[in-house]
């Protein structure tokens, strides 16, 4: 189980790795070695909250396709298992930010003193940039 929040998890048949050859420069290393890791989940048919699921699918993020589909390719890494980590990292990270609620802003208004502070200190400003200018006899 892959834990998402500290109620919410996920099973790990639900999420698809499969190792690739990663890209770039690296030498014979990676010309012959699958250490990349393309990850795909699908949020349709996972095991999400319905309301998890709706955040997901309205949210326009660059990993999730118009399908539905998280895809995520890790291959910052030379070895299959961390990059399989870092992919199951950047899954959970990406879940946790598309899902939480921002707070809703309460509207305050300034105090009183706060006020009198701001016009004392923009009195003093006024002042000052009074006296820079030019002397006169």
């Amino acid at each position: 189980m892959i834990a998402i929040s500290h109620n919410v998890a996920i099973s790990e048949e639900e999420v698809s790795l499969n190792a690739i050859r990663a890209q770039g420069a690296g030498g014979q290393h990676v010309n012959k070695t699958a250490t990349a890791i393309h990850l795909r989940f699908d949020i349709c048919a996972s095991s999400l909250p319905q309301a998890w699921k709706a955040r997901l699918l309205a949210a326009r993020h660059h990993l999730i396709t118009p399908e539905g589909i998280v895809v995520i390719k890790a291959q910052e890494y030379r070895s299959q298992e961390m990059n399989r980590e870092a992919a199951l990292a950047r899954l959970v990270t990406l879940l946790r930010e598309l899902t939480t609620v921002a707070k809703s802003r309460k509207a305050t208004r300034p105090t009183r003193a706060s006020k009198e502070r701001r016009l004392h200190a923009k009195a003093q400003k006024s002042v000052t940039k009074a006296l820079r200018g030019r002397v006169r006899d």
